[in-house]
């Protein structure tokens, strides 16, 4: 009779959803709970434990906890280029030109609104300044479109004249 009620109450328990433990008597065998899908209480993992043994299946989405902006990753990337190094051909406007010694100085700014001296051979992000004369400044821009057949091309940045301000 007594066996009969504990069963009872063991699946009257399981079909509400809560957890049962039943502590056997002496001698008689342990009792199962009728759910056997329902969680068992897990021994308390220490804070260390706990972090090591973070994973996330993302089945094709993002890991919500992991920052936007770093992704995840905390590896230290290549250095920022700054100066005229960091300038593509698109962002350089000529200011003026300079002459020192035997050759040409050309002065350009920026989205910035900074100014760097930019003589022959200097290297942009997508390209490398190939003259620098009285009227201007010849950059070699490196085309990245892969349906063109020309792989570089020839921009010409040039002084505003008196004239073209009328």
């Amino acid at each position: 009779m007594k066996t009969t009620s504990i069963t009872q109450f063991v699946m009257a328990a399981a079909l509400v959803g809560a957890s049962v433990v039943v502590v056997p008597a002496q001698g008689a065998p342990a009792v199962q709970p009728a759910n056997p899908a329902s969680p068992q209480p897990a021994a308390p993992e220490t804070p260390a434990t706990a972090a090591e043994a973070y994973t996330y299946d993302p089945a094709g989405r993002r890991d919500p906890f992991v920052s936007l902006l770093s992704r995840g990753t905390e590896q230290a990337g290549p250095r920022k280029v700054t100066g005229l190094a960091s300038l593509t051909t698109g962002e350089v406007m000529l200011r003026g030109v300079l002459q020192s010694r035997n050759s040409y100085v050309a002065l350009v700014s920026g989205p910035d609104g900074k100014t760097y001296p930019a003589h022959a051979n200097d290297r942009l992000v997508d390209g490398v300044i190939r003259s620098v004369t009285p009227q201007g400044i010849v950059i070699m821009q490196e085309v990245n479109d892969p349906l063109s057949l020309v792989k570089q091309r020839e921009v010409r940045k040039g002084l505003r004249t008196a004239e073209d301000g009328k």
